[in-house]
């Protein structure tokens, strides 16, 4: 299969002043700028581009003579660059091909799996610790009521065996009147209720990948998703988000040329509120979404756990389905981000046939989602508009309540944040996210650490941070992370130190 390849205009737009960033990332005089070689600050921005996922691994960068053409500089400076590049290891070259994206053997990470929970790494700590690495917020008041509500219904259901993979006819009804609502029309058989989103991406890889096949995702994404292509022996292709363009975040021809390079035929992607970013796209962006599955005959995942949580507008964006003309699009939601993440309900909106295979499958995993859970589940959503309103009412408090914190303990992170969402993605200014995570349970607050939501050590600039907490508890999780940062070794970030030229 062909090399995918990053276009030179792409790596131009990405790389932006590439002449005024120093080896941190950070803006540099103009004296000094003009007595550094521009083939090193080039390195210096191709390098950073690696490091937070920009520039994907394994990828390959453009062809000197035209990359030079659109940066504007002599051909002797990019072949300068991408030698410095590979003598530092950021490059691999072999006879006959193009050279590919690498990172240095020095710089840690399992290129196999994303960095493991901090949870599973940790023993038990003698402080009481804030865990930040949930993006989950409690259940609302109205959940006991809602069980309530679904015992007293489940007299109907107990003369039957009350296993059925399908869901319960309720159920699938109101979650079709959501997506119509919404500009969807939705029939209740076109609906799957499963055990969660995950679950329901777990059966779709089952049906619709084949061991090496490749799976686009955007860059970065939900990690338990990353996780779950992997384990159907799949390969995720990831193509980055630009969160610090929030009306620009998804590179649409970024995902149309790397479905064409790598001949994916799936593609998993966040456009309701990213996660971990919270980006959204918007509906031009979902119509050439769709435009560019069909065109590509790519089968599109569109995760919608998130997308209730709008916190810029009151008014939700069409789902990416409503905009697609045949079966290209397949939809995946859950109550869990909603509501309660120990509702375990979750569905897929797709067609029958689909669905039919989807249960062949199931039958080998589970029978059914419990019917307690889906009966309270129908409640809610008959109740979501004051419940929905409410919790993002909070989630607006508690992002503000963040930032504020942030901008007073660690005023060198750069914090982005989309429109909606449960969390923040940080920029640190060092790549020590592992580090910090490592750490952070000694000083009471537990993180994950940025290449979690991303393939093969990127991120390490980065981290996630829900603002699902309540508000004096974000305080306190902001000071012992900016104790944690403060107790780092200058040696934290001994992989990024400066490139040498010999």
């Amino acid at each position: 299969m062909a090399t995918r390849v990053i276009g030179a205009g792409t790596l131009a737009r990405d790389l932006g002043r590439w002449r005024s960033i120093d080896a941190d990332g950070e803006s540099v005089a103009s004296a000094r700028r003009s007595a550094r070689p521009a083939y090193l600050a080039l390195a210096e921005g191709i390098r950073l581009l690696i490091h937070d996922g920009r520039a994907p691994l394994g990828v390959a960068l453009p062809s000197e003579r035209d990359l030079a053409a659109t940066l504007g500089v002599s051909r002797t400076t990019i072949t300068s660059t991408y030698s410095l590049l590979r003598e530092n290891g950021y490059l691999i070259s072999r006879q006959g091909s193009r050279s590919t994206v690498a990172l240095p053997r020095d710089v840690q990470h399992d290129g196999s799996k994303p960095a493991r929970s901090i949870l599973a790494m940790m023993g038990a700590s003698e402080l009481p610790t804030i865990d930040m690495t949930y993006a989950a917020m409690a259940a609302p008041m109205e959940m006991q009521e809602a069980y309530s509500v679904a015992l007293e219904g489940i007299p109907a259901y107990l003369g039957t065996h009350g296993m059925d993979p399908v869901g319960v006819l309720a159920l699938r009804e109101a979650i079709a009147r959501r997506f119509t609502a919404r500009g969807l029309a939705t029939d209740p058989d076109q609906i799957l209720v499963t055990l969660g989103a995950q679950h329901g991406l777990r059966l779709l890889l089952n049906v619709l990948t084949a061991p090496a096949a490749r799976v686009l995702i955007d860059h970065p994404t939900y990690p338990n998703a990353i996780e779950a292509i992997r384990d159907v022996g799949a390969r995720p292709v990831p193509v980055p988000l630009r969160p610090e363009s929030p009306d620009k975040g998804w590179d649409l021809d970024g995902i149309r040329s790397a479905a064409r390079q790598t001949a994916a035929t799936l593609a998993y992607l966040v456009p309701d509120f990213n996660n971990p970013t919270g980006l959204l796209l918007d509906a031009e962006g979902r119509a050439e979404l769709a435009a560019i599955a069909r065109e590509t005959r790519m089968t599109v995942v569109v995760d919608e756990s998130m997308g209730e949580l709008d916190l810029s507008s009151d008014e939700l964006q069409p789902p990416v389905a409503a905009f697609a003309k045949g079966n290209e699009i397949v939809t995946i939601g859950s109550a869990s981000k909603s509501f309660w993440g120990g509702l375990r309900v979750g569905w897929i909106r797709t067609n029958q046939p689909l669905i039919t295979k989807l249960l062949g499958i199931r039958s080998t995993v589970d029978l059914g989602t419990p019917v307690m859970d889906q009966l309270a589940t129908v409640h809610l959503l008959a109740n979501a508009g004051p419940i929905l309103e409410r919790r993002r009412g909070q989630l607006r408090a508690q992002r503000a309540t963040l930032i504020e914190a942030l901008a007073e303990e660690l005023p060198d992170w750069r914090p982005t944040f989309g429109a909606g969402g449960m969390s923040v993605w940080a920029q640190l200014p060092a790549p020590v996210s592992t580090a910090l995570a490592a750490t952070a349970p000694n000083h009471g607050v537990l993180l994950a650490a940025g290449p979690r939501f991303g393939v093969q050590g990127a991120f390490e600039r980065f981290i996630r941070l829900p603002f699902t907490h309540q508000e004096p508890e974000l305080r306190l999780a902001v000071k012992a992370m900016a104790a944690a940062y403060e107790a780092l070794t200058p040696r934290a970030a001994d992989p990024l130190q400066p490139l040498t030229c010999y």
